[in-house]
């Protein structure tokens, strides 16, 4: 069984993103919460660097720049809680 990645992200603003899955499903999530700790701090803080998100086809989740990304599973998984 493959496991349901992300193929597509786009920003929004305001630390919110419009996330695309393997399986095609599409939603819209806010990432405040995910960005904690020192890596984030970039990304939190500033929203030109916020938007310049981009998904890593290799790890098949979103990452920025400097390295800092976030586990797929748990943005699928806060994405189907919150519906």
């Amino acid at each position: 069984m493959k496991l349901t990645r992300i193929t597509e992200v786009q920003a929004l603003g305001a630390r919110r993103v419009r996330l695309t899955l393997t399986d095609g499903e599409s939603f819209e999530l806010d990432l405040s919460e995910f960005l904690n700790g020192p890596i984030f701090e970039q990304v939190r803080e500033d929203d030109a660097y916020f938007a310049q998100v981009r998904v890593d086809p290799e790890l098949g989740t979103i990452v920025w720049p400097n390295g800092a990304d976030i586990d797929p599973d748990v943005l699928i998984q806060r994405a189907h809680a919150s519906r």
